[in-house]
């Protein structure tokens, strides 16, 4: 297992900020005036240029400018400012924001002004002192609010805040929700405006301390070092942000919003003199929210956009070789500004590695004598972690030999926790521990997927399959066929999923065709599970249009990056896709754009307790008619060195020490 780092080297028009530029932006905020002692900046990213331009500068064009957007909060007065720094011509350009469409993204800042505020409330001291604690045994949860329309709200920064019992500092206070109590808080004003206190019940007891020793069973035996070699060195090549591995191409970035992108995917196809064929432009998780079940008081307003109102990039972790990402791993650092203006670094923020995954082709003839051929697959993975609250969200894209791409999004962490009443009583959560609700949820993620398949002009078909009655020409009734139906405008973009018809949707070239005179394409396969499971006249639906639909497809915007716009924190709702939609552009021929919906719904059960194991959700791109025939014939077959059985029979193994040395017991062994 070996470590290799990749400095921060700006190689294209989308290459991510540099600190340098950071520093630039934030000095010419300052120099224009637009910065105080109390403000604060709540996103720093690229705003990145048009795709046309970008597109002819990597074709030897001229270099557009570099400009950031910095959204800047005035902790003083609660004003927000939505600003461009062009650093190419050394100018400012300013907007203000009202409120009215969204509050910039919550603080780290404000987060951690919370306790002093509730606890110099005699409201909230005066309900803790009920339930038996006093507030410096308590640690708070705060929360954004969303939108609700609630009397004294109106252009207020509001977080909502939840109690839980903390006496013990080895003990997760997770596990002690003090349930049927929240508080409403003005962060400027630095008040409670209003104590929600429905009712008393049982704070939970048991601990929860599962990163102890005496909070875990006796250690497993048995295990034996898994390791991961590579003794020629990894196979990709990696000249700054840009990669290429086998016959795929990209470079990757950051943002603090969206977390890791990825830009200007294609493979370079075998059978075409390795010519490089565009894939897709662009693609990140450009949205997440996660909506809860329980319509108690003190928690019917629980949804959580971790995207737009907690900008989840800048919690990125700093990864660990051996246990994060195991193998001949390449790390990159990501280079965010924090709420100072200043630049800073999150270490090893993305991994980058290669995975063994099976087999690719395989067939053992029963005809033609000697012919038993297999070739292995294996794909590049590139991954982050970010820790928002209690949950941990991993996100994976796999780029495989056959063309095929794939996102994944690894769920894990802590259960955001509840008293439980009682299933009959109340049917919205699941008894995780002695007294500890779970409540029922679902995590529902948006991909904006920027295709370009052989080129901008692309159209997509909905494909499905079609059952045959019985007829003239399927006398026996064994017929089966598909239908498809290509999209004319963005008024027949929102889709929905059919499992029963294995529905797909295809994004084709309409300006190139494959050897049998069918467009060249690429397939999105969405996994079947529940959309927004929310009433349609909730807050949250008319927040979070994009979960309704698994998939909407718009015409491409420079100006249109995120699916439910660009202010969330407390927006009305109706921005982002319902917005961009409206204008009903056609989409036969066009620039493309895919928003899919993937994600869970999420009945807690015991075993996600104390510490939840890894749960997926995710989609596919897969070729379709995009090659001419399977482009991985050239895939060498895999040599004899490296198929070689284990040095140990197993008829020798027992369960005696073993006189060989032990490669190291720690997590990360080899690291370093």
């Amino acid at each position: 297992m070996t470590l290799q780092m990749s400095p921060t080297v700006r190689t294209n028009p989308v290459s991510s900020l540099a600190a340098a530029e950071i520093t630039a932006a934030s000095k010419l905020l300052h120099e224009a005036g637009h910065v105080s002692e109390k403000t604060r900046f709540a996103y720093v990213g690229l705003d990145e240029p048009a795709k046309a331009e970008v597109l002819a500068a990597l074709a030897g064009g001229p270099t557009p400018a570099r400009c950031v957007r910095a959204l800047l909060l005035d902790t003083a007065t609660g004003a927000g400012l939505d600003t461009l720094v062009d650093l190419t011509a050394g100018t400012v350009t300013v907007r203000a924001v009202d409120g009215s469409r969204g509050q910039l993204p919550i603080l780290v800042e404000e987060f951690e002004a919370i306790d002093p505020i509730v606890q110099a409330d005699p409201a909230w001291a005066a309900a803790l002192a009920k339930r038996g604690y006093a507030v410096t045994d308590v640690v708070t949860a705060p929360l954004s609010p969303g939108y609700y329309e609630n009397p004294g709200e109106e252009g207020k920064r509001i977080i909502r805040v939840f109690p839980f019992g903390f006496t013990d500092p080895t003990d997760h206070p997770w596990a002690h929700p003090i349930d049927g109590l929240c508080a409403y808080v003005d962060i400027i004003a630095g008040e409670v405006i209003e104590l929600i206190d429905n009712e008393v019940l049982p704070v939970p007891a048991e601990p929860s301390q599962f990163h102890l020793d005496k909070g875990r069973p006796a250690p497993l035996e048995g295990l034996k070092p898994i390791e991961i070699t590579q003794p020629e060195g990894p196979s990709f090549q990696v000249d700054g942000d840009s990669v290429t591995w086998a016959n795929w191409s990209f470079s990757l970035g950051f943002d603090a919003r969206e977390g890791l992108v990825l830009h200007n995917l294609a493979y370079s196809d075998p059978d075409k003199d390795g010519e490089v064929r565009p894939v897709v432009y662009r693609a990140s998780i450009a949205e997440m929210v996660v909506p809860y079940a329980d319509p108690s008081p003190t928690r019917f307003w629980q949804n959580y956009f971790d995207t737009g109102e907690y900008i989840f990039g800048r919690f990125a972790n700093s990864l660990k070789l051996g246990c994060d990402c195991l193998g001949e791993i390449r790390y990159f650092d990501a280079t965010l500004a924090d709420e100072f203006g200043n630049p800073q670094v999150i270490p090893n923020a993305i991994c980058m590695h290669e995975e063994d995954f099976g087999t690719l082709w395989k067939h053992t003839d029963l005809f033609v004598e000697g012919v038993s051929e297999v070739r292995r697959q294996r794909r590049l993975v590139i991954s982050f972690f970010t820790t928002v609250g209690n949950y941990d969200y991993g996100f994976y894209w796999y780029l495989y030999l056959d063309g095929k791409i794939e996102c994944e999004a690894k769920l894990t962490g802590i259960l955001f926790p509840s008293s439980y009443k009682g299933m009959e009583e109340w049917p919205y959560a699941t008894e995780v521990a002695p007294g500890v609700g779970a409540p029922f949820h679902q995590h529902l993620f948006s991909a904006r997927l920027d295709m370009m398949v052989d080129g901008v002009s692309n159209a997509v078909e909905e494909v499905e399959a079609v059952r045959l009655p019985v007829s003239e020409t399927n006398p026996y009734g064994n017929a089966f066929t598909y239908s498809s139906t290509r999209l004319a405008s963005e008024a027949e973009g929102a889709r929905s999923a059919d499992s029963a018809l294995g529905r797909t949707w295809h994004v084709v070239s309409t300006e190139r065709t494959n050897a049998y005179g069918r467009p060249t394409g690429y397939a999105l396969h969405a996994e079947q599970n529940p959309t927004l499971l929310a009433d349609p006249s909730s807050s949250v639906a008319a927040r979070a249009g994009f979960t309704t639909k698994e998939l909407f497809v718009t015409a491409y915007s420079p100006s249109e990056r995120y699916p439910a716009g660009d202010l969330v924190n407390q927006n009305p709702g109706g921005d982002g896709l319902p917005a961009y939609m409206a204008a009903d552009r056609p989409l036969d021929g066009a620039d493309v754009v895919l928003w899919h919906t993937f994600g869970l719904t999420h009945f807690p059960r015991p075993e996600d307790w104390p510490v939840m194991p890894v749960d997926y959700a995710g989609f596919k791109l897969v070729p379709y008619g995009f090659f001419d025939r399977n482009p991985t014939l050239n895939v060498p077959a895999s040599a004899a060195a490296h198929c070689a059985p284990s040095s140990k029979p197993s008829s020798e193994s027992s369960s005696e020490p073993s006189s060989e040395p032990s490669s190291g017991d720690a997590c990360c062994h080899h690291e370093g």
